[in-house]
């Protein structure tokens, strides 16, 4: 729903494991993870290829690599539209400089990583995926909220590693690089 909605073509994948389902929709994605089991995973990439080929719902063939680091350190690649992080720690703030200037970042909070991209001056947010992975782009002064309108304190995210209980959740946030 997400690369349909916003035209993604290119994707950076930091902490992927051995999820390589983004390839079913799009084109070209680059996976990061210095995890021993993704490591051995991906050293059959040819076959990976041919499964994505085969069920992908694109024509051209699929464009993927891996880079068998930990996703913090420089990475030679070129800036893409979109990047995921989904249970890999601070992923949006780490890899930024790889997101295109209108590119989307796709995150959960499980480590604070959408908490950080939204109160990062380089994002906006502007969606969230709900039920039925259904974008939803309306209310979104709904989530963010601390019970009693507490502050959110980044440092104590940072430290802990943990994203805050907001009154109102998602499964995933959606935010656009707007510098």
């Amino acid at each position: 729903m997400v690369a349909k909605k916003y035209s993604i073509t290119s994707a950076l994948y930091p902490g992927s494991h051995i999820d390589i389902a983004p390839s079913l929709v799009i084109p070209q994605v680059r996976y990061v993870d210095n995890f021993r089991g993704a490591i051995k995973f991906f050293t059959n990439i040819d076959k990976i290829k041919k499964h994505i080929d085969e069920n992908s719902e694109y024509e051209e063939a699929c464009d993927i690599a891996f880079i068998g680091q930990d996703y913090t350190g420089e990475l030679n690649i070129a800036p893409v539209d979109l990047i995921i992080s989904q249970f890999a720690g601070f992923v949006g703030q780490a890899t930024k400089k790889y997101l295109k200037t209108g590119g989307i970042l796709l995150c959960n909070d499980s480590h604070g990583d959408a908490t950080l991209a939204k109160f990062d001056q380089d994002f906006a947010f502007i969606g969230v995926v709900g039920t039925h992975h259904r974008i939803i782009n309306t209310k979104l002064n709904d989530y963010f909220v601390l019970p009693r309108n507490k502050e959110v304190d980044l440092t104590k995210v940072k430290e802990k590693m943990k994203g805050p209980t907001y009154a109102l959740t998602a499964e995933n946030y959606i935010f656009r690089k707007i510098r």
